[in-house]
């Protein structure tokens, strides 16, 4: 390149970036208001409320189970910007409303940002929606997932019916958020907003801030000693209640995890169950929790039962204002035995709360860590499994000049196996909700309608002893319940449970393929379904059941018995042994169970941390909490160890010299990444590809070496890019954007020469206001949390680009991206057209946005074939565009993409039209593509009809 043309290149970059970056909305800022902003405070711990929620989100467990939705139907002049000046004025003052949760080293912490200068209200136009239209449109927005490690605020959503008809959501994550706070956030929102519509209001008082309490928790911890010991000796022997599991999960579990009865009540029921507690001097709480007891019982046939209750953590005038997370579980363990009059139970239920309150503050988690595996069940789920509480009238957004009324909004995930309420409202009823995978559809909803008439029955007579009271115990089954729940799965055909005289308890199956699931599937599968007397210590596959004549088993012939399990061996045991050992402190043996041995979920994200990174294999936090034992995680690496050996081809051992021309490639094992791997060895390129050492078999292959690494690497990631002459980085958290922005903060620094191509996402176009949109076309607002990641960092890279000696850069945005790669079909399935996908493979009705829907003549998916993409991508490196270019092989309505949808999965579904949008399916832009046109033109197999077939087959 001449230095006329290098300077000419230099001077366009410049230009393109600046321009950009005069396009792009400001970062958010500081707020100036001193008097409403919190200071933003150091790092603190978490509240031992708070790491539970970090842990299950650290167990991947961020399924919306844990989001704390509030919706308002409001009528009247709703004033908007007045809304969103209140709500960012309320994140201001509290400081856990844009809080970070980060890890150092093993310990999470907690980091509040600076105040934004505005939070976002996201508008959307729905007309006059059915009750179930809008009922889903809630649910999909509270579904969505929290990053907790970005401190984002509370999401906002706004459904506009009419000029005077609104429905506010707000969206929390349960770690800032509970049941107390969420009506200190309605009153301070309703103060906020009047202030914000020009009304005298007084000024709030400052407010106690979450880091405090926090932190006030941890230096209160040496004095729990007293109140731990009390729990130990309460809780000792105690145990969760063995439901009546489904011998067969549900067909439809993944969509419908969770159920709800709700039965109406009788207008004297409530009275009736108040002066029950009054003659025995106890809440309407603690007769509802004696009720729950009761059905408990009923159910299960057991007289030692441990139900949860929760106890709020705030004491004193001031900490009624405090907004977070400020709850403790309380077991509440009763003795029901002797068949006590319901009175007596109520009086039992009575001491025993009292009792318990006496030592609410010391958290749950560390009660759960003293008592160890005894607390816990066959899948290690803690002891509390059952809760109980009464509900009030829920909270509503009262706004002045208003008129409000609460929504509900249903989250299909349930937090507990099974709990009990009672709507103590102007309409009382009897409320039961149920996981799934805990009660069948039958016996749950019979266990809530015996509640009901269990609660009716007591408030007429509460002299009624338990074995009058309505429910039955669930009847014994004829098999063993490990022979059940193998029969059970649809890969076996055959089993069998055989206790050996040792006490042992052994299981057999036999397949109906040979390809069949391995013996660690089936018994992870147990855990799930059986409680701990019921687990089998292995499960051996059979060709057949050994049977006597008559057709009974023959146990005799069975194999298994003391000493039939060798204790397992090879580097890989022994790897497993001694961390086992490092994180628990005790050297274990080959069936010890981790959760006996003091583990609890921390110690499983420690462990499976440690193995993966010293054997190089993928293991994570909920494998060690399945598999549970040395022997059945030594296996479950052995298996893993051998599809790594299959997987990878025999090359010279020792890393190859990297050859000139090298292209370092990010994301290779991705559903972008991957395809672009196969671009580059076609052309005959050398490559260097990153990738995590469990991964690395994935990508490896002739012409291609592998550099360890990852995103959160970054000095790995300069050394990475330091070391080959071309880059294309199509890795990408989807989740974390400040991880992308640093990395490829990290990447430009070090790239020194050479092209660099980033895939970027046409997500940095926000929401333009017309409906074609241009290549490098200025973004419009609002952006999300990824877009702005997105835009950031290209404009690092089209900052750097063409200075110290560096090549082109080309920022290559994509849409959806179709193909057939696992990952792509996950996204088809549960990403951005999971709507659709799922809908019609349920044969439940469809509705889309009829043409014309507010002024849009067109909804639909821009794509992006990942073949094209690939070749768009490596297009790149012999002809940098030199700035922003799109890659889009098509457009698609959702009629024409819905229909084709629907005969590939062989759907019933009706399809509707309607005037308003669902937030998924709110698309409506068509994106050029003229600078990538020629490696983007469609080759056989690519158009999108056969690509979905692929996909959906």
């Amino acid at each position: 390149m001449s230095p006329d043309t290098t300077t000419a290149l230099q001077q366009e970059l410049l230009r393109r970036a600046r321009a950009r970056i005069a396009a792009a909305p400001p970062p958010p800022q500081q707020r100036a208001d001193a008097s409403e902003t919190e200071a933003v405070p150091a790092r603190a711990p978490l509240s031992h409320a708070q790491r539970r929620m970090w842990l299950m989100d650290r167990l991947g467990r961020s399924d919306g189970a844990y989001s704390v939705p509030f919706a308002t139907r409001l009528t009247g002049p709703f004033d908007l910007d007045a809304f969103g000046e209140a709500l960012t004025a309320l994140v201001a003052r509290h400081a856990i409303l844009r809080t970070r949760y980060g890890q150092q080293g093993d310990e999470p912490y907690q980091e509040a940002l600076p105040a934004p200068d505005a939070v976002p209200v996201r508008v959307v136009d729905t007309g006059s929606p059915e009750a179930s239209d809008l009922a889903d449109v809630l649910s999909a927005e509270a579904l969505l997932p929290f990053d907790l490690a970005a401190g984002t605020p509370p999401r906002a959503l706004v459904l506009r019916h009419g000029p005077e008809d609104h429905t506010v959501m707000l969206t929390f994550h349960h770690i800032n958020m509970d049941g107390h706070a969420l009506e200190v956030v309605a009153d301070e929102l309703a103060a906020l907003y009047a202030r914000a519509t020009g009304k005298a209001v007084p000024a709030l008082p400052a407010p106690p801030q979450y880091a405090d309490h926090a932190r006030h928790e941890h230096a209160a911890a040496a004095g729990f000693g007293a109140s731990l010991d009390h729990w130990s000796r309460r809780l000792d022997a105690a145990a969760p209640p063995a439901l009546p599991r489904p011998a067969a999960p549900p067909a439809d579990l993944a969509e419908r995890p969770s159920a709800t009865c709700l039965t109406p009540l009788g207008d004297t029921v409530l009275d009736g169950l108040r002066g029950a507690g009054r003659d025995r001097r106890a809440t309407l709480f603690t007769v509802q929790l004696a009720a729950a007891f009761a059905a408990l019982h009923r159910l299960t046939g057991e007289s030692d039962l441990v139900i949860g209750c929760a106890a709020g953590l705030r004491e004193g005038r001031e900490a009624a204002a405090l907004v977070g997370l400020c709850v403790n579980t309380l077991p509440i363990r009763v003795d029901l035995g002797g068949d006590p009059a319901f009175g007596t139970l109520v009086e039992r239920v009575r001491d025993a709360v009292l009792e318990a309150q006496q030592h609410r503050h010391v958290p749950y988690d560390l009660v759960m860590e003293r008592l160890g595996a005894a607390a816990r069940g066959g899948d290690g789920a803690a002891l509390v499994r059952v809760t109980a509480d009464v509900l009030g009238e829920p909270t509503a957004l009262r706004l002045p000049g208003l008129h409000a009324e609460a929504v509900d909004v249903a989250l299909p995930q349930a937090k507990f196996d099974l709990s009990f309420g009672l709507v103590g409202t102007a309409q009382p009823a009897g409320l039961l909700q149920y996981a799934r995978g805990a009660l069948d559809d039958t016996t749950g909803q019979e266990l809530g309608r015996s509640f009901a008439a269990l609660l009716t029955a007591v408030a007429a007579d509460p002299s009624l002893r338990l074995s009058d009271l309505p429910g039955a115990a669930s009847p014994a089954p004829d098999r063993h319940p490990v022979e059940s729940a193998l029969r059970a799965r649809s890969g076996v055909a055959d089993a069998a449970a055989h206790r050996a005289p040792d006490g042992t308890l052994w299981a057999y199956a036999v397949l109906r393929e040979r390809m069949g699931p391995s013996p660690t599937q089936l018994r992870a599968a147990l855990r799930s379904s059986l409680p701990e007397r019921d687990m089998p210590v292995a499960v051996t596959l059979l060709d057949s059941l050994p049977r006597r004549a008559d057709g009974s088993l023959d146990p005799g012939a069975l194999p298994g018995g003391p000493g039939a399990l060798p204790a397992p061996g090879g580097p890989r045991a022994d790897a497993v042994t001694e961390a086992f050992a490092h994180v628990l402190r005790c050297r274990p043996a080959a069936d010890d169970d981790f959760f006996a041995l003091g583990g609890h979920s921390l110690a499983a994200v420690r462990l499976a941390e440690r193995l993966r990174t010293g054997l190089a294999l993928p293991l994570t936090g909920l494998d060690v909490m399945e598999a549970r034992t040395p022997r059945a995680l030594t296996a479950l690496l052995e298996t893993r160890a051998a599809a790594r050996a299959a997987a990878v081809a025999v090359r010279p051992a020792g890393r190859r010299a990297v050859r000139a021309g090298t292209v370092l490639v990010t994301g290779g094992t991705g559903g972008v990444g991957s395809f672009v791997l196969r671009e580059l060895a076609a052309q005959g390129r050398p490559v260097l590809a990153l990738a995590r050492p469990e991964s690395a078999h994935l990508v490896a292959g002739d012409g291609v070496e592998v550099v360890e690494g990852d995103l959160t690497d970054l000095d790995g990631l300069r050394r990475a890019v330091a070391g080959a002459d071309a880059v294309i980085h199509a890795a990408c958290t989807f989740t974390r954007p400040e991880v992308d922005v640093a990395a490829m903060r990290a990447m430009t620094e070090a790239w020194s020469g050479g092209p660099f191509v980033f895939v970027s996402s046409v997500d940095a176009y926000g929401r333009p206001d017309g409906a074609e949109v241009a290549e490098e076309a200025p973004p419009g607002p609002p952006l999300s949390p990824y877009g702005r990641g997105k835009l950031d960092c290209e404009a690092l890279l089209l900052g750097a680009a063409g200075t110290g000696g560096r090549g082109g850069a080309s920022a290559v945005r994509s849409p959806l991206v179709w193909g057939a790669h696992d990952r792509l079909r996950d996204q088809l399935r549960w990403g951005a057209l999971g709507l659709l996908y799922q809908g019609l493979r349920a044969n439940t009705p469809v509705t889309l946005p009829a043409p014309g829907t507010h002024g849009h003549p067109w909804y639909g998916a821009a794509w992006v074939h990942a073949a094209a993409l690939a070749r768009a991508v490596t297009a790149c490196l012999d002809a940098s565009v030199h700035g922003v270019a799109n890659a889009v092989s098509g457009h698609t309505g959702w009629p024409e993409l819905t229909a084709e949808l629907r005969t590939l999965l062989g759907s019933t579904s009706e399809v509707r039209y309607a005037d308003h949008v669902h937030p998924d399916l709110d698309h409506r832009w068509h994106y050029a593509a003229g600078r990538l046109a020629g490696a983007l033109r469609a080759r056989p197999g690519e158009d999108f009809r056969t690509v979905l077939a692929a996909m959906t087959g």
